[in-house]
């Protein structure tokens, strides 16, 4: 039993014990489900979780570097605060070497079309950075960010 087992996981590679144990079952091996997973594992089988096949959103992260010069690197974040009525109020600042912040943009709400509309309005009044840092908020996982 243990070398069906075998060879059907090793022609079936995406079946698990599960699988098998159906499979064994109209091949008319009576076997209970609970002995299917012990010998299954007992072999060291084990099906592997697909990785989901998400886009590519950013660059991935090279060694940071310091900042040398004013617009060489630009870091994004939010900081949140709510009004006395209960509404939360979001601002994105922009911070680059020299400390200046080019933009407050106190906001409700964020979406991704928002900050590229900020990015674009601040980028054409003093220039565009050759790096801009990010962290993984919904806001910048966008494809509207990314062109």
């Amino acid at each position: 039993m243990e070398q069906r087992i075998k060879e059907i996981c090793e022609t079936r590679v995406r079946y698990g014990y599960r699988r098998v144990h159906v499979m064994l079952r109209r091949e008319g091996w009576m076997i209970n489900q609970k002995k299917t997973r012990r010998i299954y594992n007992e072999l060291g089988l084990q099906l592997r979780n697909k990785t989901p096949k998400r886009r590519v959103k950013a660059k991935l992260r090279d060694g940071r570097c310091s900042a040398s010069r004013p617009n060489e690197t630009w870091a994004m974040n939010f900081v949140h605060d709510q009004l006395a009525t209960g509404r939360k109020l979001r601002i994105l600042l922009i911070d680059t070497f020299s400390r200046y912040v080019p933009a407050i943009d106190p906001r409700f709400s964020y979406r991704g079309e928002d900050v590229v509309a900020t990015l674009d309005r601040v980028c054409a009044q003093i220039g565009y950075p050759e790096i801009i840092r990010i962290n993984q908020g919904t806001e910048f996982t966008s494809r509207d960010l990314d062109l």
